[in-house]
């Protein structure tokens, strides 16, 4: 699941009974919006309950399931969703199903308080697992065969835990990043996810920041001077001159917070914004290129395909038809 791919990838949810609407919704809505930003149905999701009736989840909205939970021989991915009471539905069927399930899932993922059904069922022996905060000592206590975290969300293996909604869209983008690569993982988390505006005038807040946890505000500036030099990049001397570090500091900085150095976010900016102009616009390759700072039609191409596994003219025919920006931020 976690490996460079174009092909979709199918995943089966198992939502309980008393689960938070917006857990479902990390999930799902990250998924979904690599579908829109690609034009591809990179995600399929399936909701499944333990006994194919809809769920009522903790706003009392009932989320209508596709089919009953059973352990047959599928391979696709397993997210178990839980909230509260999850005990309720911690049956001996339920954690047989789960074990059973286990032997041909090619990953079987806690959100949230799936965990504490993950481990219920002999899932997570001997595994790194993460918890709600506000769970965490129990859990522990409970299962100290399992190695519990405080982190936001877990990948170990076939297993993959998450410590609560937010950390569970933190697991979508990675997993996105991972199959399809960064820009598509940047562009996703601008979608849902916003730093708090300033409320100084002369602080606005920029758009390549949106969805990112920065707490040094000199990654915040290099952000936005990179937004601001799109068409003619700035090189990391000058960026980190213009910030008032070193290049070498403002390198660690970035990696710190968005686990990739200052290049690899400045290209995903720069492609991220030729792809709306090859699906927004009708402007030729050379001037797409001209306006993200590539040096040639040849060289954007080669940068787009390696990024997104296809050319901006097969981008331009796969979706015929003409996306506007509202569109696109929809």
């Amino acid at each position: 699941m976690l490996q460079r791919s174009t092909e979709r990838l199918d995943i089966d949810l198992l939502v309980l009974p008393d689960t938070n609407l917006i857990l479902i919704a990390s999930v799902i809505e990250p998924l979904r919006g690599a579908n829109r930003i690609s034009g591809s149905e990179l995600y399929r999701w399936r909701l499944l309950t333990p006994d194919g009736a809809p769920i009522l989840t903790t706003s009392n909205i009932a989320v209508p399931a596709e089919g009953t939970f059973r352990a047959t021989a599928e391979d696709n991915p397993l997210f178990v969703l839980a909230s509260y009471n999850w005990r309720r539905s911690a049956t001996p069927a339920l954690k047989m199903q789960l074990s059973q399930a286990a032997r041909h899932r090619s990953v079987i993922a806690g959100i949230e308080s799936g965990t504490w059904l993950l481990a219920e069922a002999s899932l997570l022996h001997g595994l790194p697992a993460t918890v709600h905060w506000e769970d965490y000592e129990d859990f522990a206590l409970a299962y100290p065969e399992v190695r519990a975290v405080k982190d936001r969300f877990v990948i170990d293996g076939k297993r993959l835990t998450t410590s609560g909604s937010l950390p569970t869209v933190d697991l979508m983008l990675e997993i996105v990043r991972q199959r399809q690569g960064y820009s598509l993982a940047l562009e996703v988390s601008r979608l849902f996810r916003y730093e708090q505006p300033s409320f100084h005038a002369d602080e606005p807040l920029s758009a390549g920041a949106a969805g990112l946890r920065m707490h040094d505000p000199r990654v915040s500036q290099a952000v936005r001077l990179m937004e601001e030099h799109i068409e003619q990049p700035l090189i990391l001397a000058r960026l980190a001159r213009r910030v008032g570090i070193s290049a070498r500091h403002l390198q660690d900085l970035f990696q710190q917070s968005f686990g990739a150095p200052p290049h690899v976010h400045y290209l995903a900016l720069r492609l991220n914004a030729a792809r709306r102009k090859v699906i927004e616009t009708t402007a030729s390759f050379a001037d797409i290129a001209a306006a993200t700072g590539f040096n040639s039609a040849s060289a954007f191409a080669r940068s787009y395909r390696a990024n997104f596994s296809e050319s901006p003219s097969e981008t331009r025919r796969r979706l015929r038809r003409r996306i506007t920006p509202s569109e696109a931020r929809t």
